[in-house]
């Protein structure tokens, strides 16, 4: 996107009503924040979560699960 294209959105925000206002500038400042963010995924850290939200049936271990894959990993 150009600096022109964005100016253009830029100032279109500016004429949305004040509480749209106010979200806008909440997105864009959570985006800094996570810029500044010293946690960063690497590229194939988002692939993986990307593919898991996609996956239809994601299988979800219960808490007795995930202690019997632990206990059968110590023996």
């Amino acid at each position: 996107m150009k600096k022109e294209q964005i100016r253009a959105v830029l100032d279109r925000v500016l004429t949305w009503p004040p509480e749209r206002q106010e979200e806008a500038a909440r997105v864009l400042t959570e985006m800094e924040a996570q810029d500044r963010a010293d946690l960063q995924l690497s590229d194939e850290q988002v692939a993986e979560v990307e593919r898991r939200l996609a996956e239809p049936d994601p299988k979800f271990l219960t808490l007795e699960e995930v202690r019997i894959r632990f206990m059968h990993r110590r023996a």
